[in-house]
């Protein structure tokens, strides 16, 4: 436990070093008028770097199974969430990837600039009918644009033995975009989720389910997305 300890805290260390470093970017990106792609790129530096440390250091790595399942067009992408994991990598598994990110997030130095100029889709969930406007519209415009849209419906990080349970607008998404719904499902908890003390070293799988296509009733789709993440999640712990 103490070894894991430490090579959790130098990590860390190493990642408030490496993300103090993209602090340099902000007044360069912001006199070039803040283009949202080289941000983007720039992001997937940031998390490239992140990945490394996390493999090299805490030794921590990822592999993923059903790759060859994700749609070549933009689609939802509906994701269990279990640890930060998750959303620092889907940058790099998904590239120029619009998450769906809560309000809180703005509250970080540095990674908020970039949230915000990436841009990401920011929603307060306090203001409840107007998030969910923010959410459609944005989402919408993220597809437009080519980007998938990436949203952990569970609403918050949970502990890997409890069950997957969407909260309330991902049945609004799914009806109003028309795109394919990619489930995908990670067992991050096991290694760093909430209420562990440190990073545990080992393998997280990253398992992409097959696509659910759209036109379903929302209520259907809700219950699918369910049971096969459910299924998935039981399977991976």
């Amino acid at each position: 436990m103490h070894q894991i300890n430490l090579k959790s805290h130098l990590f860390d260390a190493l990642f408030a070093v490496w993300t103090a470093l993209f602090a340099l970017g902000v007044p360069v990106f912001w006199l070039v008028g803040s283009p949202g792609k080289a941000i983007r790129a720039a992001t997937r530096v940031w998390v490239r770097g992140v990945l490394f440390a996390l493999k090299h250091v805490a030794r921590l790595d990822y592999v993923e199974t059903g790759r060859d399942l994700i749609p070549a067009e933009p689609c939802l992408i509906v994701c269990n969430h279990q640890s930060t994991w998750e959303t620092i990598a889907f940058l790099v598994l998904f590239p120029d990837v619009a998450i769906v990110a809560k309000q809180e997030l703005l509250r970080i130095p540095i990674v908020s600039w970039y949230l915000r100029k990436s841009p990401m889709i920011i929603i307060d969930r306090e203001t409840g009918s107007k998030a969910l406007k923010i959410m459609l519209n944005q989402s919408c415009e993220a597809l437009v644009g080519g980007r998938s849209v990436l949203l952990f419906p569970e609403g918050t990080r949970m502990k890997e033995l409890e069950p997957i349970q969407f909260k309330r607008g991902v049945e609004l998404l799914y009806a109003k975009l028309g795109v394919p719904v990619l489930p995908v499902v990670v067992n991050s908890g096991k290694y760093w989720g909430p209420g562990r003390s440190g990073k545990r070293s080992g393998t997280i799988t990253v398992s992409y389910l097959p696509p659910i296509p759209p036109g379903m009733p929302a209520e259907l789709f809700v219950r699918k997305a369910e049971a096969q993440m459910e299924a998935e999640r039981s399977r991976l712990i």
